[in-house]
């Protein structure tokens, strides 16, 4: 009797033991040999305009991001990129989608809290007219009612470039600047209410199709100003040609391409950001059948993201699915 009271302590230790191991074991089977720990809060992304490409990704993309982080992920329209990367540094949104020029404009100590996650596709800038208009090149916009972007939208920012380039850096005297986003501008220019409008969106996007479905427009060749830019501001800009088949009724028109970029916060969790990535690079065709632009989404390409860094979470991802 004394000795199995002995033995007693003996089997407890050993039990607590085993269960041990089997939380160990248990744990590591959960969490993975890549510490797949998950993300902890709500996660939220700062789009476009409701009727823009930038929106319509995001809004694809949010619930494929909820069930494999299992968090609540909310997709916030925008005025556009500008206003995204100041949402982003000032830590009111997880993600935001911007144009690489608009990156390259912020200042040092603003760049330097960001990080890239993947480039995604690139935008085309796209001056919509009547197919009737007199204007041929962006200097017959002078006197003009023209769209030139929301505050705070890449659109602004790049319209702003042009008529610089052009000998129209007072784009306020040289025009009359209208800034709405690319859905009223498109009813707009359809009622009469304005000449042109200006857009910088994927291929192709949704309220730019619909407008030439039902009314007769045509774009305006910007190609010859693309290497003006790229001299001025970098290699953020290239010379692109809207294919002809991009809208109905359309024809092969030069312009001005510039990469879109998915960022995020230096700071923020090199897993959760792992995971973002994988989700993005793993849905890319599934989006892609609703969203054109999102088939160009390539993890090949995707690591190309100057001026910005990836980040160390997106390297990793992309080191592990290296051949």
């Amino acid at each position: 009797m004394r000795d199995a009271y002995a033995r007693r302590p003996r089997l407890v230790q050993a039990g607590v033991a085993t269960l041990l191991l089997f939380c160990l074991v248990g744990g590591y089977l959960v969490l993975g040999k890549d510490d797949r720990r998950a993300p902890s809060g709500p996660v939220s992304m700062a789009t476009g305009v409701p009727m823009g490409v930038y929106h319509r990704y995001g809004e694809l993309l949010r619930p494929r991001l909820s069930a494999d982080l299992g968090v609540r992920v909310s997709v916030d329209a925008s005025g556009g990129s500008v206003e995204n990367l100041r949402r982003v540094v000032a830590g009111a949104n997880t993600f935001g989608i911007s144009t690489a020029d608009a990156v390259a404009d912020l200042g040092p100590g603003d760049r330097d809290q960001l990080r890239a996650v993947a480039r995604l596709y690139d935008d085309y800038v796209q001056l919509v007219v009547p197919v009737g208009s007199p204007v041929q090149k962006i200097t017959d916009l002078r006197g003009r009612r023209v769209v030139v972007g929301l505050p705070g939208s890449g659109v602004e920012l790049i319209t702003r470039r042009l008529f610089s380039e052009v000998g129209m850096s007072d784009m306020e005297q040289a025009i009359t600047p209208v800034r709405i986003g690319i859905g009223e501008a498109t009813e707009r220019l359809r009622d009469g209410t304005v000449d042109a409008f200006f857009w910088s969106g994927g291929l192709p996007t949704g309220a730019v199709s619909d407008l030439a479905e039902h009314w007769q427009v045509r774009l305006v060749q910007l190609g010859d100003l693309a290497g003006k830019l790229r001299d001025r501001y970098g290699p953020v800009y290239r010379e692109a040609v809207v294919p002809a088949d991009a809208y109905p009724g359309g024809t092969e028109t030069p312009t001005i391409a510039v990469p879109n970029l998915l960022v995020t916060r230096a700071s923020q969790d090199p897993e959760l950001i792992r995971r973002v990535t994988e989700t993005v690079m793993e849905n890319r065709e599934a989006i892609g059948r609703e969203v054109h632009a999102a088939q160009l989404v390539d993890p090949r390409t995707a690591i190309f993201t100057d001026p910005l860094p990836l980040h160390t979470g997106a390297l990793r991802w992309y080191r592990s699915v290296k051949p």
